[in-house]
C-alpha cells in the first residue's frame, strides 16, 4: 500500500474544524481517500476531487491538494453527498 502524509491544521480555522462543520473527522477523510470511488478535477478550483463512501457508508467528496511530489496531501475540505 502506498503511504501519504496528510497536513492536518487544528486551529479554529483549520481543515480539521472545517470538515467538522460537515459532520466528518480527519480519520474519514483518509479513509475515503484511500479507499475512494472515483476522481476527478474542480472545475472552479482544478483541485482534485474524489468521490466514495466512508466507513460508516456516507457518501462523501473530499477535496485535497498535492504537496511536495505526490505524497503529501493537503484537505481542503471534505462534505456527504446525494
Amino acid at each position: 500500500m502506498t503511504w501519504f502524509e496528510f497536513v492536518w491544521s487544528f486551529e479554529a480555522d483549520g481543515n480539521v474544524a472545517h470538515i467538522a462543520e460537515h459532520g466528518l473527522t480527519p480519520d474519514d477523510f483518509e479513509s475515503m481517500f484511500l479507499n475512494y470511488g472515483s476522481e476527478t478535477v474542480s472545475r472552479s478550483t482544478g483541485r482534485p476531487i474524489r468521490f466514495g463512501e466512508t466507513e460508516d457508508g456516507r457518501n462523501v467528496c473530499i477535496i485535497f491538494e498535492w504537496l511536495e511530489g505526490g505524497i503529501t496531501v493537503y484537505p481542503v475540505t471534505a462534505f456527504q453527498v446525494d
